[in-house]
């Protein structure tokens, strides 16, 4: 090459440098299907060895008051996971009603844990909140506020269980508890930074990507913290419920942090399999997997397919609510 010579660009990027990394992509996908290849095996491996008539037994023998229980433990998780979007509501200064919000919020959600997180968190949120007359920016900012708040609770709740209680391990594996603990460790480690920052830069707006990100000041932060970190435990004790109380309860929390993040890596929706393949890996050689099985078809039921059937209706409600309210203003019109 000349000394004048210039590298080719694309986008403003050299076409050297963009082969350079051309790599990553596929390297995320090779690891995305491999981990997805491992849970079909253990999905195909345990279906083989499962009686399933045992299963629907086990879910017939759960006592009356265990699902009670379970039941009113996951309305309080979808009640508190409903006001996440009001925080955002704080952050953003916008004015829909206390009511409309966590509609919103809980809608959205049930549809997130069953048809994935772009159509049910995203595009539910998007549609919604803009028939209400929310802008775009104001939708995304809320949006990802309450993600957010989401997963601070999880590295602070799975920090916690993975450190001071570790999991008991199939015999057959071989990772030692002191692997498990350091992972702990880096999870708390990361939400204190979180905190520290939000203590030190109070409500700061950074600029990344062209996307304005407001940091919230430490008493907020501590609020979302104790909101997520309340529903991440209420989840594991509906499990935990139906199951029982076989298990130590951090051990079966534990268990369920591990699939929650299965579950985002392999993208299927409503992490079908994923939960009871990553339950029947873990704890199988604990508890018999007709019963740990069927706890977990009931806690489908219950946390999963019972908000999306009361979410479908409140949906429709809304729609009809919307067009109705559309049509009358049209009618009005001079």
């Amino acid at each position: 090459m000349s000394g004048n010579a210039r590298p080719a660009l694309r986008n403003g990027v050299p076409v050297r440098g963009m082969a350079r990394h051309a790599w990553w992509p596929w390297l995320k996908r090779i690891a995305t299907w491999s981990f997805f290849g491992l849970v079909a095996w253990l999905l195909v491996r345990q279906a083989r060895t499962i009686d399933w008539g045992e299963v629907l037994q086990a879910v017939l023998e759960i006592p009356l008051p265990a699902l009670l229980a379970a039941l009113l433990l996951a309305a309080c998780s979808f009640a508190i996971y409903s006001t996440y979007d009001l925080l955002g509501r704080h952050m953003t200064r916008h004015r829909l009603g206390t009511g409309t919000v966590m509609g919103v919020t809980f809608i959205s959600y049930a549809f997130n844990l069953n048809l994935g997180s772009l159509i049910g968190g995203v595009a539910f949120r998007y549609r919604l909140y803009s028939r209400h007359g929310l802008d775009n920016l104001t939708i995304t900012r809320v949006l990802g506020f309450s993600m957010l708040t989401n997963w601070l609770g999880y590295l602070v709740v799975a920090g916690l269980a993975f450190f001071f209680w570790p999991l008991a391990l199939p015999p057959e594996w071989k990772i030692e508890e002191d692997g498990l603990r350091i992972l702990g460790g880096t999870l708390i480690v990361l939400a204190l930074a979180y905190l520290i920052l939000c203590a030190v830069a109070r409500e700061h707006t950074w600029e990344l990507r062209g996307h304005e990100l407001q940091t919230p000041a430490l008493g907020m932060a501590l609020l979302q913290l104790v909101m997520s970190c309340t529903n991440w435990a209420l989840i594991g004790g509906v499990i935990w419920l139906l199951l029982q109380q076989q298990l130590p309860y951090p051990q079966v929390l534990a268990v369920l942090l591990v699939a929650a993040v299965a579950g985002v890596i392999t993208h299927v929706p409503a992490g079908l399999g994923v939960l009871e393949a990553v339950f029947v890996a873990l704890l199988s050689h604990q508890i018999a997997t007709d019963r740990l099985l069927g706890a977990l078809l009931a806690y489908r039921a219950i946390y999963y397919l019972l908000p999306l059937c009361i979410a479908s209706a409140a949906y429709f409600f809304t729609e009809v609510r919307v067009r109705h309210r559309r049509r009358r203003a049209r009618q009005h019109r001079p």
